[in-house]
């Protein structure tokens, strides 16, 4: 099962965290996984656990919220494989900010990134995809999206970002359908990444919060890329339009 053999994935935002684990995750099963960033010399670190582990991988530099840049990169893989059947958006920025304080410039950076960063990937590796009637686009969500109850005091432009991925995974699953491209949200809880380390919750926030999810710790980034493999596979070939809550059950409390 899961078998990812012949399969050209690209991860964005992959030199650590999620992104990493899930460059990690989908070479494990055989894919020839793309490794892309603003910082190409982590992504070369990354791109080096990959090759112990055998994998075949490459690495480029790219900001997702140009799109120059990105149909540059998209551009560069299509020239070395030939095809790109997977595309796992991840990359995003998160800065705490009060909503009263919040200015226009540091809105439009996190949307920018985060949604309109994820439409440019998702747009180009669509047009990639439908060459060959097969592709697999996985949006990295969040819990805090809207609609579930769960808003994070000082990311309005954060949350916006997120509920506005989920809006745009329903839509292009309705669209690229027809094309046999399958298109799905992940929406991860409390995961324990740098993006959280850097966050700098208080201690008595972090217990609350942890204290309202039945598995009583933060997930691992692995345990989401559990969830990114399941939904790019054969396995998950009639899943579309979904969203996956990787939360230790913080919903479901």
């Amino acid at each position: 099962m899961f078998n990812l053999q012949g399969r050209v994935a690209l991860v964005t935002g992959a030199r650590r965290g999620m992104g990493r684990t899930h460059a990690l995750a989908l070479a494990g099963q055989g894919a020839k996984v793309v490794i892309t960033d603003i910082d190409l010399a982590e992504c070369e670190l990354v791109a080096d656990e990959v090759r112990a582990n055998g994998g075949d991988v490459i690495c480029f530099k790219m900001d997702v919220s140009n799109k120059a840049d990105v149909d540059n990169v998209f551009d560069q893989v299509i020239a070395k494989y030939g095809r790109l059947d997977i595309l796992v958006n991840n990359a995003g920025i998160y800065q705490s900010k009060a909503f009263l304080e919040m200015t226009e410039e540091e809105w439009d950076r996190t949307i920018d990134i985060n949604l309109k960063g994820y439409f440019f990937c998702a747009q180009r590796a669509a047009k990639e995809m439908a060459k060959n009637k097969w592709g697999r686009i996985v949006n990295i969500a969040s819990i805090a999206s809207g609609g579930v109850g769960v808003g994070i005091a000082g990311g309005a432009h954060y949350t916006a970002s997120k509920g506005g991925i989920i809006g745009m995974t329903e839509t292009l699953a309705v669209e690229l359908a027809p094309l046999g491209i399958n298109v799905n949200a992940i929406g991860p809880g409390a995961i324990d990444t740098p993006m959280v380390s850097a966050a700098q919750l208080p201690k008595e926030v972090m217990d609350a919060m942890l204290a309202g999810v039945p598995l009583k710790r933060m997930g691992r980034p692995e345990e989401v890329s559990a969830a990114v493999v399941f939904l790019v596979s054969e396995e998950a070939s009639y899943v579309t339009g979904a969203t996956l809550y990787v939360d230790g059950g913080w919903l479901a409390a």
